[in-house]
This record gives structure tokens, sequence and C-alpha cells, in this order.
């Protein structure tokens, strides 16, 4: 019985084994495509605690599950089962496994996160002290070697964007060439670093394509660097709840070839700044031209509501409101 057992749950453990490095390697799908250098550091991060997550469930429950109906008692037996004393060993062994487990991921997160360069609560509250960003690259999808894409991308010169959050839309300001615009465009496989403010209260920048999302504090300017490595349309949303419309806080981000960047950047500085369309504002000002009945429709009854920020002015605008792409 006992060399039944054995050989049942080898056998077992061979399948946890592979479904975990299964379960690891389908992670990946689950995800938007990798449009940054930073979302395969975190897509690696997720794709190990996939992995170790379905070994410790079917690892715990599997035994769980055969004990219930390899060792249960018979139809009416009820004698008390043999008595069975602690084993000091054992237990050293389930407690200190988990433990080194938890802090060997902790350590694995702490140093992913801090090469995606993400600034959390601590480096907030110490903005006027000098940031250490580090570069995070992203594995190559074709047979370059990785040295030679590290190259190129060190060498290339960062491109600076500076990103104004309001109540409710994204406004971005490229200052060489002294372009506002409401779509944001990045030019691939280039460093951008972005200069994060809020004009009002706390916004969350997030791209899910990109992997990563950034707190955007009031009254402070914060920094954020990032590589875009597949050309797209991706979608940029407000993460965090800042008031009735921020659901329609979201815009495109559209990557491009340097040739394609440069030529936007050259044909946006050659329009007029106008007012750009923006959902939130003329959702309100609807709502108020259309009376109270439409105005209790578009808000929330009993609760307070602010009037949006004025629309930006802007020199390029969607000419059609952006619909959520499916990355």
């Amino acid at each position: 019985m006992k060399l039944r057992a054995i050989i049942i749950l080898t056998i077992y453990a061979i399948f946890t084994i592979f479904a975990g490095l299964w379960m690891a390697k389908q992670s990946y799908s689950w995800l938007p495509p990798e449009a940054s250098a930073e979302s395969k550091l975190y897509d690696d991060l997720f794709s190990l605690f996939t992995g170790l997550g379905t070994l410790i469930y079917l690892g715990v429950m599997g035994p769980f599950i055969y004990s219930l109906f390899a060792y249960k008692a018979a139809k009416y037996d009820l004698n008390d089962a043999t008595p069975i004393q602690g084993n000091t060993w054992l237990e050293i062994t389930w407690t200190g496994i988990p433990l080194l487990l938890v802090l060997a991921l902790s350590f694995v997160s702490y140093r992913t996160y801090e090469k995606m360069s993400i600034q959390g609560p601590t480096e907030l509250v110490h903005l006027h002290m000098p940031q250490m960003m580090q570069t995070a690259y992203a594995e190559p999808f074709d047979d370059t070697p990785q040295k030679e894409i590290q190259g190129a991308l060190e060498t290339a010169p960062v491109e600076t964007i500076e990103v104004l959050a309001r109540q409710w839309a994204w406004v971005f300001h490229y200052p060489k060439q002294n372009v506002t615009s409401t779509e944001l465009h990045l030019p691939v496989d280039r460093r951008t670093r972005f200069k994060l403010h809020s004009e009002d209260v706390l916004h969350g920048f997030y791209i899910p394509a990109f992997r990563l999302s950034q707190y955007v504090v009031p009254n402070e300017d914060i920094d954020l660097e990032l590589t875009p490595v597949k050309t797209g349309t991706y979608r940029l949303r407000d993460s965090m709840m800042s008031g009735t419309y921020f659901a329609a806080n979201q815009t495109d981000v559209v990557v491009q070839s340097r040739s394609d960047y440069e030529q936007w950047l050259a044909d946006a500085a050659t329009q007029t700044p106008t007012p750009a369309f923006n959902p939130a504002a003329d959702e309100y000002a609807r709502g108020q031209a259309e009376g109270g009945r439409a105005k209790e429709k578009t808000a929330v009854r009993g609760w307070a509501t602010i009037a949006p920020a004025p629309p930006p002015v802007v020199n390029y605008a969607p000419k059609h409101l952006p619909k959520s792409p499916a990355t």
C-alpha cells in the first residue's frame, strides 16, 4: 500500500511540475502584446508567479484529494485513528520552504520594479532626492543579439515629453518642437522620459501594453522612463478614481517608426492650436444645456459633481472619438 502511494504521488509530482511549466508559458498569452522593454520584465515576473502558484496549488490539492479517498474510514467504522506524534523536521521543512520562497519572490519582484523605474510611495515622498533610473531592455523579437539592441538604445537620445493630467484629459507637450497634443505619440526603440504633473487631484498614468502604472501626484513633477519596442496603437487610462468622469480620461498611444514620428511632429507644429474635443466636458455641457432631467442622467445622484476643466487647447487632437482597441 505504501509503495503504491509513493508511485502515485511521484507520478503526480512529475505531472504537477509539467503543469506549472505549461501554465507559466501560457500566462504570456493572457496579457496585451509586449509593447515596451519594461513589459518583458513584468511578463517574466507574472509568468514566474503563475507557474509557482500552479505548482503549489496542485501540490497541495492533489495529495489532499487523494487522501480523502485512499485513507477514508470504512463504512460504520467509528474507531479513532492511529495517534500520530509531531515531527520536528517536518515542521521545520514546511515552515522554512514557504518562508524562503516568499523572501525570494519579494527580492525578485523588488529588482524587477527597480529596473522598470517605477516610483513607489517612498520615492514620491522624497522627490527632492535624485533618482537613479535604470534602463530596462526587452528580449529581442528576432535573432538580433541582445548586446546590439542595448547598444543602439543606449546611444539614441532620450525623448522628453511633458504630461499634464487634469479633470478630465491628458495633455502631452513636446518641448523641443513646442507641440501640444491630446494623443500620445512615441518613437519606437527610443528611450522616452515623461515629466508627469497633475493639475488638480491624484491621477494614474497607466498603459496596459507597457505594463506601467505611475501615480501622478498634485503639485509634484514625477519622472518616468520607458522604451517602446513595438509599433502600433495602444491605450492610456487613468487608473485612479479622480472624479465623476475619470473613466473618460483615456486616449490612444501611437508608437511609430522614427521617420513617421518626426513627420507627425513636423505636421503638428504647423497646426494652429485649437480646443480639442473632450468627452467629459462635452457630456457635462450637454447635461447642463438639456436641463435637470438630463443632468441627473449624466451625474451621480446624491453626490456633488464638479465641472470638468475646459477642453485643452492643442496643436493636434484626434478627429474622431477614439475607440478602445483590443490591445
